[in-house]
Order: C-alpha cells, then structure tokens, then sequence
C-alpha cells in the first residue's frame, strides 16, 4: 500500500469520490459526450485502488453511488456508473491477478454483456424502446464487445501509466 496513513486514505478517499460524482454529473447535463465522462468517473477507482487499498476503493465506489443517486436521482448514466463504470475498476484489479490473457477476457466479456443486459432490462422499465433507431439488437451486441475491449484496453494503459509514474 502506498499511503500507510488512515487519515491521507480517508482524505484521498473523499477527494476521490468527489470527483466521481463530478464526472457522473457532467455525463448527465452535457449534450454530447456523456460516455466520455462517464469514462473518466472509471478512471478514479484505479487511483484508489493504488494509492490505497481495495477496501478504500470499494468505499470510493460506494459512496460515488449513493451520493449520485442522492444529488442526481434515478437517471441513466447514474444507473450506468452503479452497474458498470463505478465496480469495473476493482472487478478488473482482481480478474487480472488471474495472470492467463485468454480467461481474464472471457470473464471480462462476461461481466461486461451480464452488466449491458441488466442496463438494458432496466432502461426497459423506463423507456418504452431503450434503443433508438433502425439496428437490431443483435447487430448491437455484435457492436459493442470490440468497443468494451478497447476501453478495457485504454484502462490498462492508464493504469499502467499511473503504477509507472505512482501518481
């Protein structure tokens, strides 16, 4: 663990989760660009998860959560972060302590469709047809898995930036 102080965690902690919640909320009131933020609110967990521990981390996320949930209410990008972008940081720290490439892309597949499926069902309740336009759902999901593997990708090389430099 970088920080051994309890108080230099708690104080990252906070700032951390502060600027989750300002990620969460630009992805909601920008026009454009909201996956961007959105994006940028999955690169504070790997802070966390290096200048403290998985614990801190996981508070961080947490209290991203219900903070946004209170500020911002039930909204997409809210329910977006809860289920992906917000626990993606720490799902991936301990999938890749597996060390085999071929199995930590499987499961990472795996959460990443089980996540985009519950979105989906969700935004369901609330919008009678989630998806606008004219492609086909399958189409959709064919679509999606190479973008995830390149955020997967653009994540590790941040995170490997960020072990490089220690912050």
């Amino acid at each position: 663990m970088y920080l051994n102080n309890k108080s230099k965690s708690v104080a990252y902690g906070g700032l951390l989760t502060a600027l989750s919640v300002i990620f969460i909320y630009l992805s909601t009131i920008v026009p454009y660009n909201k996956l961007l933020f959105l994006f940028f609110s999955t690169l504070i967990i790997p802070i966390g998860l290096i200048l403290t521990n998985v614990k801190n981390s996981l508070y961080i996320y947490i209290a991203s959560s219900v903070l946004s949930l209170l500020l911002l209410g039930m909204r997409g990008n809210v329910l977006s972060y809860i289920l992906f972008f917000g626990p993606y940081g720490i799902i991936k720290n301990f999938i890749e302590k597996i060390d085999n490439l071929f199995i930590e892309i499987i499961l990472k597949l795996i959460y990443f469709n089980i996540a985009a499926f519950v979105l989906y069902k969700l935004y369901g309740l609330f919008i009678a047809n989630p998806i606008n336009g004219n492609i086909s759902i399958e189409k959709l999901i064919i679509f999606i898995q190479p973008i995830f593997l390149l955020f997967d990708y653009f994540l590790t090389l941040y995170i490997h930036k960020l072990k490089k430099y220690r912050i």
